[in-house]
């Protein structure tokens, strides 16, 4: 009756020990550490800047715990704050010999001091937020304006080309504010032309206006696209802000749209709020131009002759020199799209892009007439610019085409992403910024910890004391609902802050309640006269169905909470759900699981320890 089979005990052990080795990493905490990454979109980094690292502690006289380099970044873990500082330093000075053009991004980071076996295994610590870890925090104001502007530049240049390639004759384009004016000599022309962009460009509402002996045809977004050109713009922002911040390597980054036109960072374990901003508030744009190939070219390259009229020199990404014309063919407002794949001729790693109509007929005009010649796509940071690539023309080009040849399949992926990202749809300004220090986090950890661990031994303290050795069984199974908890926290990357704290200690009293009713369905079946073996049995059978209830009415709210909520109200929400689900496992399996094992082989029982059982009239005997 009250006896489990023995796999059931199996799978009760494999539970208990895997909540006991992914737990196990929160336990040795975190390390200061220097983070080395790439400080320009051309530069990839790869597992050969140790030496150099390596070198420079050294030199400085500085023993790291180790150097490892890991993703796109290298990191190197100290014992203490004040070494991690020098250690900097000593990295950024032999790393970056001219301070003004730094080639390398160091940085102060944290690291898990978790041993070698157990990062093997997958078992990392819980990602920790920006209250319990320190970092930086900054509130983004996106210019609405200037990407509504921006639209109607690009506008403008639409409307004169559509209007050329028509024959359809004007008086001039201009641009007020967010509004292209285009003026006519007669009604009949206008007439044309309204059909005509009313078909082509549908997300603008054409009004014709008398204008003196003129007509003029004024176009303004509809309201419905001024906000798809916003909405645009802050998740293009966003998403270049993800692609920046991945350079930093820290661990889940709080990115995300707070009201109409703001965008809240959040870079917990990064306490170097001056590379942190050097890093989001980058400013690339991207430039495609045509390569010069004259003799005069070649030997400017060479640096043994002066660089032509109307060309500059910069540098490819093998680092050898490039003589390019000035003109600028498209930019990055053009491309629409990019994508890493193959050339569908021989195979060779490619990337596939798409510009708009605008760009595909300027790049068919230039390209038709430079088959054959190079073109040089630009990405330019901070005012310098460098060559990602620079294709040889095969054919006539359009709105899609690829660029290939000397690629690796990595390249071209990495050319694809600093083509996609290279800037920002709209300007952005820094409003708020904030800093927690790791000190700050650590007090928070401190009393999230023993907020945690004083509700815990409270309410272990009173069930020992009011239902005996039940109240041990009920205890230990709380303690495992805990380790389990944790141990999935860690598991699935959740970020822990301070609500998810208050969280874990809401989800230790509330698991206690499903232990309470069990036991008093015992002792009601005590009560009434039922055979010990009997009253366990029927104890937990019974009282199963109002603990499932009860749990479901209280995963609704949670989950209306995780679907609604965001920011501390998500991260409270998430830790409260996976609290229901791991209080029930462990308060009807685990606890059922003890009390079989303590008195299921006992044929004659005949009482249990599980304090006082009142009755009705008056006699209170102790089971």
């Amino acid at each position: 009756m009250n006896r489990y089979p023995l796999w059931k005990y199996a799978m009760l052990l494999v539970a208990l020990l895997i909540g006991l080795i992914y737990s196990l990493p929160n336990v040795f905490g975190e390390a200061p550490a220097v983070q080395v990454s790439s400080g320009r979109a051309t530069l990839k980094l790869d597992a050969s800047v140790v030496a150099p690292i390596e070198k420079a502690l050294a030199a400085a006289s500085i023993k790291p715990d180790f150097v490892v380099f890991e993703g796109n970044s290298a990191k190197a873990r100290f014992a203490d704050t004040d070494t991690q500082i020098k250690a900097k330093d000593a990295i950024s000075k032999a790393l970056n010999p001219d301070p003004a053009d730094p080639s390398y991004i160091v940085a102060l980071n944290l690291l898990s001091r978790s041993p070698t076996w157990l990062t093997q295994l997958h078992a990392l610590p819980m990602y920790l937020g920006l209250d319990l870890r320190g970092g930086v925090h900054f509130l983004m104001q996106v210019d609405m304006k200037t990407a509504l502007t921006k639209k109607a530049e690009s506008l403008t240049g639409d409307v004169r080309t559509l209007l050329r390639d028509k024959n359809i004759r004007h008086a001039g384009i201009t641009r007020d504010g967010n509004t292209v004016d285009v003026r006519f000599k007669d009604q009949a022309v206008l007439n044309q032309a309204r059909e005509l962009l009313t078909t082509q460009v549908p997300d603008v509402q054409w009004t014709p206006l008398p204008e003196g002996a003129e007509f003029k045809l004024s176009g303004a977004l509809k309201p419905a696209a001024a906000v798809a050109v916003q909405e645009t713009a802050l998740k293009q922002n966003i998403t270049t802000l993800h692609n920046r911040v991945n350079e930093l390597g820290t661990t889940e980054p709080v990115i995300q749209q707070q009201g109409l036109d703001r965008i809240v960072v959040q870079l917990p374990g990064v306490q170097d709020t001056a590379r942190a901003k050097d890093i989001i508030g980058r400013t690339a744009t991207l430039e495609m131009r045509m390569v010069d190939d004259s003799a005069e070219a070649a030997a400017a390259a060479v640096g043994s002759g002066p660089v032509p009229f109307g060309t500059e020199r910069y540098v490819e990404r093998g680092g050898a020199p490039l003589i390019v014309k000035r003109q600028v063919i498209i930019t990055g407002d053009n491309l629409t799209d990019a994508q890493a794949g193959f050339d569908g001729q021989n195979q060779e790693p490619a990337v596939h892009l798409t510009v708009d109509a605008k760009g595909g007929r300027i790049l068919k005009d230039v390209t038709r007439e430079n088959v054959g010649k190079r073109m040089a796509i630009l990405l330019f940071e901070k005012g310098k610019g460098e060559v990602i690539t620079a294709p040889v023309i095969r054919s006539e080009l359009g709105n899609k085409f690829q660029i290939s040849g000397r690629m690796s399949t990595t390249e071209a992926a990495d050319t694809a992403l600093l083509l996609r990202a290279g800037s920002l749809a709209a300007p952005m300004e820094i409003i708020e910024e904030r800093t927690i220090g790791p000190s700050l986090g650590a007090e928070n950890i401190a009393k999230g910890i023993n907020s945690v661990i004083f509700g815990f031994s409270a309410v272990a303290l009173f069930m020992c004391l009011y239902y005996l050795l039940f109240g041990v069984f009920s205890s230990l199974a709380l303690a495992f609902n805990l380790l389990l908890l944790v141990a999935l926290l860690s598991m699935l990357g959740v970020t822990l802050t301070l609500p998810g704290i208050a969280a874990i200690a809401l989800t230790l009293g509330m698991a206690i309640d499903a232990n309470v009713l069990i036991n008093e369905r015992v002792r009601e079946e005590l009560r009434n006269g039922s055979a010990p073996q009997s009253a366990i049995s029927a104890g937990y059978e019974r009282a199963f169905a109002t603990i499932l209830d009860s749990n479901i009415t209280t995963l609704i709210a949670g989950l209306a909470l995780l679907a609604f909520g965001s920011g501390p109200v998500r991260g409270f929400a998430i830790v409260h759900c996976l609290g229901i689900l791991t209080s029930m496992f462990s308060s009807v399996v685990f606890s059922r699981g003890l009390v079989n094992l303590w008195y299921g082989r006992q044929k004659k029982l005949k009482s249990v320890s599980i304090g006082q059982i009142w009755r009705p009239d008056g006699d209170t005997p102790k089971a």
